[in-house]
């Protein structure tokens, strides 16, 4: 038996999975962990000791529960591993082979394998939203990507986004300024408090996005008898067309796939998000991911064991180490 782990840490926390390589390297999950704190990021990006220090004792509780001996491949994707993460490049693989005996590893921009979860190696364009948002295209030339800069250069559209500006919009209404919405501000009341305490609350947190983003909900929920909510998510459909169009060719087919916990909130902004798809892109075709960024995890891990990794390599973007290169 063959055994793989895929890895997905975002802004909402760290999952683990499992996997028994079967036959074809289709990937059975066998067991999972999860934590719902973020990983830290440092002054050398995201802290490689504390990632480790979540990720060897889940691994270790996995493989004993399995009562596996040990893993074939590991993949990690990880918000911010194209611009925070030298400091995980530079560690993690040593740490994982003393630890683990790990000699095959992929380190991926949890982009790649929110790609990978939603249309495996196939040529196209994904939409990677949850607390951030970023738009991957793959390509004959490799790899092409549109924001995914984090909550205060971009993520436009996100669920950071989506909070930001609904607490935005509270707070214009509870300051009498234009552009309020009196719906948002009782959203703002009833999950935080009164509104005027809102910064206090909210600035000093380490885990900023992932506090705005839990506040898009309440956006999704007033949009149908909301018209500033509803206008929030018309914008964030705008940007997260922009950066599909983006990534996406300009011309002949393109499978477009939509995938990260942000598409959860249904309708109220899935419609304009397909319309503005539609506009932008009428030579695309969006279709439904086939799993999510921790199965596409679990699918590098399993194209690592087994020789059938085709996904483009990039320093930043997919960086695959074996024990050859060792």
């Amino acid at each position: 038996m063959s055994w793989v782990l895929g890895v997905d840490s975002g802004g909402s926390g760290v999952r683990c999975a499992l996997g028994a390589v079967g036959p074809g390297g289709v990937v059975t999950v066998v067991s999972s962990a999860e934590s719902a704190e973020p990983v830290r990021t440092g002054p050398s990006g995201i802290d490689p000791e504390e990632f480790a220090a979540r990720l060897l004792p889940a691994a270790r509780a996995l493989l004993a529960e399995a009562g596996a001996e040990g893993l074939s491949a590991v993949a990690v994707g990880a918000t911010g591993m194209a611009t925070l993460g030298d400091g995980l490049r530079a560690a993690l693989p040593g740490a994982l082979e003393r630890s683990l005996g790990v000699r095959r590893l992929a380190l991926a921009a949890d982009a790649v394998t929110a790609y990978a979860g939603a249309l495996g190696q196939r040529p196209g364009a994904v939409v990677a939203a949850g607390t951030g948002m970023i738009a991957l295209g793959m390509t004959p030339e490799g790899w092409r990507r549109a924001d995914g800069w984090g909550h205060l250069l971009g993520d436009c559209g996100s669920g950071a986004w989506i909070g930001r500006a609904g607490l935005e919009a509270a707070l214009r209404s509870y300051d009498g300024r234009g552009g309020g919405s009196a719906a948002l501000l009782s959203a703002v009341e009833t999950v935080f408090g009164p509104a005027g305490e809102l910064p206090g609350l909210l600035y000093p947190r380490s885990d900023r996005p992932a506090v705005l983003a839990s506040f898009a909900p309440e956006v999704a929920r007033r949009a149908a008898g909301d018209p500033v909510a509803r206008s929030i998510l018309a914008q964030a459909a705008e940007h997260i067309a922009d950066a599909a169009a983006a990534v996406c060719p300009p011309s002949g087919e393109c499978e477009v796939a939509l995938t990260g916990g942000l598409f959860k909130l249904g309708e109220p902004l899935l419609g304009p998000v397909r319309a503005e798809l539609s506009a932008r892109l009428p030579h695309a075709t969006t279709v439904a991911a086939a799993t999510d960024p921790l199965g596409g995890a679990l699918f590098v891990a399993a194209g690592l064991a087994t020789g059938s990794l085709r996904l483009p390599s990039d320093p930043r973007l997919l960086n695959v180490s074996t024990e050859q290169d060792r």
